[in-house]
Order: C-alpha cells, then structure tokens, then sequence
C-alpha cells in the first residue's frame, strides 16, 4: 500500500517556470528582482510594513535578538513548547531563558502565567526579560495581544515566531483581520520543506518600523555597506534568500490561499471523525483561525504513558506517516538549567500529542486510511 506522508510540499509547474527565469537570469544567488518581489509581495499579504527575505525561519528570529539589543546575561521570554529553533535564536546572543508553559486552551504562551512571573521578579528585585519571544504553535495563534500589553507595560520588546503559523489571523477582539506575525515590534516565519508553503528553505522578518526593516536587510548581507570598498560597519551575517529560492516562494505565495484552504478543510474532516471519541484535536478558539500546519491530536491519557508511541507504530504499519510533538525546552540537555515558569501542560503535550498527515494535496481516499486506522486503534485498545 502507497505510503502516506506526514507534510510534503506542494509545487507544480509555476514555480519551475519561475525557477527557470531566475536561473536563465544568470542571477542565481541574492541579487536578482525576485527577491524584492517576494518580500513586497509578502509583506502585502499578511499586512506588514515592510518584510526581508532570509535564509531560514531561524535566521529571522537571530536578525530580531539582534535587532532588540540581546546582549549575553540578558534574559528573553520564550514559549517552553516549542521547536528547538526558537531558543536557539536567543542562545546565539548568549541570552539567559525564562521557558514559559503553554496555555492548556491554546498550545501556546500562557501569558497570564508569564505576568504573575514578571510581577515576582520585579517586587523580588529580579531582572526581568528584556524580550518576549511568544510561538504560534502548529499554526495556532498565541495572544499576542496580551502578551503586547504586558510587554508594553515592562518596556519589553515582543518578538512573535510565526515559523509554524503562516496564513492564520485573529478575526475577532483587538487584533481582528491581524495576520500573525505582524502584531509584535518583530514577527519571523519559515518557508522549511514541510511549511504550508516552501522556498526549499528559507524565512521572513517582518517589521513595521523602517529602521529596523532597514536593519535587518543590512545585517542579513554581512552588514556592508553600498560602497567601492567593501566597508562593513558592524558584525553581520550570511543570512540572504537566494533568487532561486525567491523565484520559488513568489510562485508558492500566489497558491498560498489555497494551501490554507486545503489545511483547514483537511482539519474539518479529522475533527468530524473523531468527534464523540477519546482523541483530543486540536484547539479552536473564538476569534482566531488556524492554519493547522500540522494537524495534531492528543491521544488519551487513559491509555497509558506509551499510548502515544504505540499509535505511532500502528500507523507506520500501515504505511502512514506521523510524528510526535515537539519536546518541551526545559527538557533538552542544552536548556535544562535555564529558569521556567511551569511545564507540566508542555509535558503532557509531548507525551500525548500525535501529528498526523496533512500535506496540502493529501487526497480524501488517504486521509480516509489515516482516520479509518486511528479508529481501529481506539476500538482495539479498548475505546
């Protein structure tokens, strides 16, 4: 039986004429008009100011510490359930960490968790985060908003990670029709193989403020300046998108709407099938819509400590694929001396959580394989 993938990019004919130009161009590297195109295109379809094309999603969230001035010993705010890249950007400044615990609603940030922390530190004469990195997770919007306030209230400089999250938007409250990504003093996204959509690898900055818009695109290309004598004023990075990879990402961003479309209809029949059954999905919320990048569900806890794994391999005998979520923070070797507010919802959803495929193009006759197998399961170890 043909394998079912977990999330596989979806690319056709466009992006390789686009492709194609960029390489009969000559201009193959970061010089090269799709570039500039990409990022005008981007920054107008989620709402942004201004946007600067990077080498990866991780690349962006390092340009954002950089630009909020971490320095090393300063504290930054981080979602503890979250992918790996999401301290590392903090790390690379040689930030110390405050890992906050997911909101159990949501996945995300749990915000009010983070201000009962802030106003500790601060009557304890603590230091307090000099940013707040929050993460839409898995294609769910984290409150922003909230975490704006506080961050406004502190004087705190809010960097949102929206590598998982492209496409979604707040549609009701203070944010309403705000994409993700655009809410925060600096947003970052990831065009990674497996993201709703792809430059092979690749990210965004995204910014309202013209300095730091101005800035981001100055470190990204080893912070030189535009003269004869290749005078570089600061210490940069190697962190420009090539033509080729933008040629790609303007192809995929005029499909974008579809993909999303595609991610929330695929959401609705998982959340159909397995409603009235023990499997958990994934939060949807009053005011926000999801992308659901990946489609992730939460075994039941009745099961047992191995329930997760055990589905997992039932699923790959069958030929379907499926991943387990990411594992919190504060418990990778690197990370585990860092200070954390909470944990035990971040815990649970590794130890529980189970993605399961959602490429854009996955047909209804697999998906129908995926939910058939995940029932027989349920009705096979006991539901």
């Amino acid at each position: 039986m043909s394998r079912v993938p977990l999330a596989i990019p979806n690319i056709g004919e466009r992006e390789a004429t686009l492709m194609n130009e960029a390489i009969s161009s000559g201009f193959v590297s970061s010089v090269g008009h799709f570039v500039s195109d990409f990022e005008k295109r981007f920054a107008e379809y989620v709402g942004a100011k201004y946007a600067v094309a990077c080498a990866s999603g991780t690349a962006a969230l390092h340009i954002a510490m950089r630009l909020a001035d971490i320095q090393p010993g300063d504290l930054v705010a981080v979602s503890d359930f979250t992918f790996m890249a999401s301290s590392n950007a903090a790390s690379y400044q040689f930030a110390e960490l405050l890992l906050v615990d997911s909101d159990p609603e949501s996945w995300c940030m749990d915000v009010p968790k983070l201000r009962a922390e802030l106003e500790r530190r601060k009557a304890a004469g603590e230091k307090l985060p000099k940013a707040i990195e929050i993460v839409h997770i898995l294609g769910q919007p984290a409150d922003a908003a909230a975490a704006v306030e506080l961050a406004r209230e502190y004087g705190i400089v809010v960097i949102e990670d929206a590598a998982e999250a492209l496409g979604a938007v707040w549609t009701s409250g203070p944010l309403a029709g705000r994409h993700v990504g655009t809410v925060g003093d600096m947003g970052a996204f990831s065009f990674n193989g497996n993201k709703i959509m792809t430059t092979g690898g690749g990210g965004m900055f995204t910014t309202n403020d013209e300095e730091l818009a101005r800035r981001a695109k100055h470190l990204s290309t080893q912070a030189r300046q535009p003269d004869r004598g290749y005078l570089h004023d600061e210490i940069g990075f190697n962190y420009r998108l090539t033509n080729i990879a933008a040629a790609l990402g303007v192809a995929q961003l005029e499909r974008l709407d579809g993909f999303v479309a595609a991610k929330r209809a695929i959401a609705k029949r998982y959340n159909e099938a397995f409603a009235g059954t023990e499997i958990q999905t994934p939060p949807q919320l009053d005011g926000q819509e999801s992308t659901y990048w990946l489609y992730s569900v939460q075994v039941p806890a009745s099961r047992g400590a191995g329930a997760r794994d055990e589905l997992q391999d039932f699923l790959a005998e069958a030929n379907i694929e499926s991943r387990s979520l990411w594992r919190p923070l504060h418990m990778q070797p690197p990370l585990k001396d860092e200070a954390r507010v909470g944990g035990s919802v971040g815990e649970d959803l590794f130890a529980r959580g189970l993605s399961l495929p959602c490429s854009t193009d996955l047909t209804p006759v697999d998906q129908q394989r995926v939910i058939d197998r995940v029932l027989e399961w349920l009705a096979g170890s006991g539901e």
